[in-house]
């Protein structure tokens, strides 16, 4: 796919991962501060920089380098295009002695072992051949002929973070069936090295949106950010929220990535328990507050709450830390933690009735 056509293809999408609202609250100011808004298509996604109150020219150029650091790491990372990461997985598959490998690679895939074990395993990065399996390493997705005998195979081999071994800078595994996919790290990450370097540079107002992560810093004009939540079945928002400075905001959902196969929807979120799409769920968002890596847990953290079972969401919620979720589940049933509830101005009537809040 064209890069023009992609990008096209994500503006106007029904089903976006993720509405954003900016709303303006400068009517009435005689002299509003300048407002600069870019777009690109990095990580098979839109990525949306607003900086507010610098001048465009000074806007412009910070966002340029952002997005340029942007493709650069997503072409480090790709799961199955030539990249970093893929020889690094070509490696693992070969069994090969220890291979060199970039110090802040290393950084990133010890991070994400340690979320991984935080979160027993239902955050595993390292089950890309599951991933793949399923037809989730293409950038337009069909349907596929399940094999499922492969599926059990990939289970069976059971690949975990913690297989990966890194010493004196060289890595390597003792499992041949780790493939590491980062499509469920990478953009949280991102977000995090965005809002280091616009702090850096002085910036003091701006959101980062990267396919429905999003990172805020200072406000919009005397307020806060404001972003919508997206309806997982409809073209238009069910909430909104203030996203004040420091907080990110993500949500996993089963309505970008998917297909469907007699009647039955296969999304991209695969529990590794099972080496099956989860099932029963159409979207989790998660609000992280102000961290050192805020953004990398509003990408992680809904993950491990979309794969548990009804009764042990509240429990997966708790083990990563999150306080502030909603789950809509394929019955439309909404479930919301007390605290996040207290954030959220509902806009759809309909789903609000359906809202259930969920024991923390």
């Amino acid at each position: 796919m064209r890069w023009k056509e992609a990008l096209t293809k994500a503006i106007v999408a029904p089903m976006r991962l993720f509405l954003v609202f900016i709303f303006f609250f400068l009517a009435g100011c005689s002299k509003p501060e300048p407002l600069y808004n870019t777009q690109s298509y990095i990580f098979g996604t839109l990525v949306d920089i607003t900086i507010y109150g610098e001048p465009e020219p000074r806007a412009q150029e910070v966002s340029n380098q952002i997005i340029h650091g942007f493709q650069d790491l997503h072409n480090r990372l790709h799961a199955w295009r030539p990249s970093e990461l893929k020889t690094l997985n070509d490696e693992f598959s070969r069994g090969n002695s220890p291979v060199t490998i970039a110090p802040d690679i290393a950084v990133v895939l010890s991070d994400a072992t340690k979320l991984s074990i935080q979160s027993k395993g239902a955050f595993n990065p390292a089950i890309g051949g599951l991933i793949e399996a399923w037809g989730f390493h293409h950038d337009e997705f069909h349907p596929i002929k399940i094999d499922e005998t492969k599926i059990k195979n990939l289970v069976h081999a059971n690949p975990q973070m913690t297989d990966i071994m890194i010493k004196d800078g060289k890595i390597s595994s003792n499992n041949p069936a780790v493939q590491v996919d980062l499509g469920g790290y990478a953009k949280g990450y991102a977000l995090d090295i965005a809002l280091a370097s616009l702090r850096k540079q002085g910036v003091k107002n701006a959101l980062v949106n990267i396919g429905g992560n999003i990172i805020a810093l200072g406000k919009h004009g005397e307020k806060p950010w404001r972003v919508g939540i997206q309806h997982p079945r409809k073209p238009n928002a069910i909430a909104t929220l203030d996203l004040e400075s420091g907080w990110a905001i993500g949500t996993s959902g089963d309505y970008q990535r998917f297909f469907e196969l007699n009647g039955k929807r296969y999304c991209h979120i695969i529990d590794p328990a099972t080496g099956y799409p989860a099932q029963g769920v159409q979207a989790v968002t998660v609000l992280i507050p102000p961290q050192i890596n805020a953004g990398t847990l509003s990408d992680v953290t809904s993950k491990p709450i979309f794969i548990a079972k009804p009764e042990a969401r509240a429990e997966a919620a708790k083990a990563m830390g999150v306080e502030n979720y909603l789950v809509i589940e394929s019955n439309n049933k909404i479930l919301v933690s007390p605290t996040m509830a207290k954030r959220l101005t509902w806009l759809d009537s309909l789903a609000a009735k359906h809202v259930t809040s969920a024991l923390q």
